[in-house]
This record gives structure tokens, sequence and C-alpha cells, in this order.
């Protein structure tokens, strides 16, 4: 077994021990070992740390048992969903992230950390904008200048390992995916913080569509108010009623645009009707509900 285990990199025969890799992948206490294999998240209630914190969680185990977990909880913890109202018969789901490019950063995040490193890959959810942190700055042949064209594995047996696992492809087309699928959400761009020596960074910002929301909530109200006013009109309008008596009743300040926005679709609408209608701008014109 020893040698079968050797033969992938997952045991040191001289030692007589297990590789780094094999504790990261299937070590049971990882973090024991490493102390800074597993992941941290924070949602903090502001735009900095020093805000309120919603929620905290601590994944740790092995790659193994971790990366499914993280799986979930983007999708049940990070992600979430919300109608906008596109019209006054439909609603469109916005998301504030898009699931698959929060779980190709962190994917990324365990493919490429630094594991000798006692920092844990942090997750650091604000208000505006999301923040993934891990050990280790762009390794080997990536530069500043060359990213993210150029790429290279700091751990090409867990790499390797999480291919195999269906977790990453390795086809150096994660960053433009995640790209692609941020743009497609709504969202901003993502920016990578590639300066740093010690450490990689990218930041998220919520999806630009979510502004809307409060917009279409905004045009709903309106409509809504609109629809009880008309109907307040076609009640008043059971006898004969000027269009001072009509603004008079409902409290409302400018004839003109009462007459616009509610009377005229009314009468267009079949509502009311005009008691001199060969005569719409008579003084002595009135408006009489057509509906017993």
């Amino acid at each position: 077994m020893q040698e079968q285990l050797a033969a992938i990199h997952l045991y040191d025969i001289v030692h007589d021990c297990p590789t780094n890799a094999a504790i990261v992948l299937f070590g049971i206490n990882a973090s024991f070992f490493l102390h800074g294999c597993y992941v941290q998240y924070v949602h903090f209630a502001g735009e900095d740390t020093g805000s309120e914190i919603l929620n905290e969680r601590q994944m740790r185990g092995s790659l193994c048992s971790i990366l499914p977990k993280l799986e979930s909880f983007v999708k049940d913890a990070i992600v979430t969903s919300r109608p906008m109202p596109v019209s006054m018969l439909r609603e469109q789901i916005v998301f504030n992230y898009p699931e698959l490019a929060l779980r190709e950063l962190l994917m990324n995040a365990c493919m490429h950390r630094d594991y000798q490193s006692n920092m844990p890959i942090r997750i650091y959810q604000f208000s505006n904008r999301i923040e993934i942190l891990n050990a280790g700055g762009l390794y080997g042949e990536a530069r500043p200048e060359n990213f993210p064209t150029v790429n290279d594995y700091r751990n090409p047996i867990i790499a390797e390992a999480m291919r195999g696992m269906k977790y990453v492809n390795m086809f150096n087309r994660g960053i433009q995916r995640v790209k692609n699928m941020l743009r497609e959400n709504g969202n901003p761009d993502p920016i990578f913080n590639v300066g740093k020596v010690t450490a990689f960074e990218v930041t998220i910002q919520p999806s630009l569509s979510l502004n809307l929301v409060t917009d279409g909530e905004k045009v709903t109200k309106s409509v809504t108010k609109s629809a009880e006013v008309m109907n307040e009109v076609i009640a008043l309008c059971q006898q004969p009623k000027s269009l001072t008596e009509i603004i008079t009743h409902l409290g409302l300040k400018h004839r003109n645009n009462a007459k616009s926005r509610y009377i005229d679709p009314l009468i267009k609408g079949g509502f009311l009707e005009m008691t001199i209608p060969d005569k719409p701008n008579s003084r002595n014109q009135k408006y009489i509900s057509v509906l017993s």
C-alpha cells in the first residue's frame, strides 16, 4: 500500500509517513498538522471589519470533506435572490452573486494557496463586497504583468487530485469564466490584488441589478397607488361629480395633473363617462361612473 501511495506522491517511503498533500487531501484532522488548512467565513453587517458580525463559520478537515461543504455553503448562505418587477405582470429573479463564479474562485483558492502558512482561506462578506484571501501570492511563472494569461501550480499534486474529483479543469480558463459569469449576472468585474507577496486577494461586488430592485418596487407602489385612486374616483362618481369635486374629495392639488393621470384614463377605459360628451372642456362638465 505504501508503495502505491508513494507512486502518486501521497506517501513518503523514506520517512514512513504521509506527504503533506495526502494530509491536505485526506487527513481527518488536517489543520492539526497544517495549522492554516481550513476555511474561515465571516459576514459583516457593514463595509469594514469593525462592523457587527452577522455570521461566522469555520470549515475544517480534509479537502475531500471541505470542498462539498463549500459548494453547499455558497449556495445556501452566501448567494441570495429576490424578485424584481419588470412589468405589472412579470418578475425577474435577481441574484446578488453568481453561484458558479464564487465556486470557481473558492476552488482556485483551495488549489493555489500556500499550505505552509498558518493563515486560513478567508471569505469576508461585507455589505458591499466579498473578499477572498488566501496565503501565497502568484507562484512560479505567474507574474503581476502576465496574470491571468500565465499560470503555474504551487501544489501540483493537490491540483491534479482536484481535477480528478471534477472540482477544477486546469485549463487556465477559470478567471475568464468568472468574469463572464459576473457580467452575465450584472456584477462588476472582479478586482484581483496580485501585488501582495505573501497573499492573493480577489474582491467581487454585488450585482448592479440589485440597485434596480428598489426602483422597481417604487414603480410598483406608484402603480398600486394610482389604481387605488382610480377605484376611489369610480366609487365617488356613482353620482355625477365635477372635476373640482373630485380633486377636493381626493385631496389633490393639481387640477390638470389629476385629470390627465386619473380621469382621462378612466374615460378611455370605459369606466367613466362625461355628462356633456360633445363639450369636453365645458365648465359644467361632470363625470359619472358607468359601473353600478
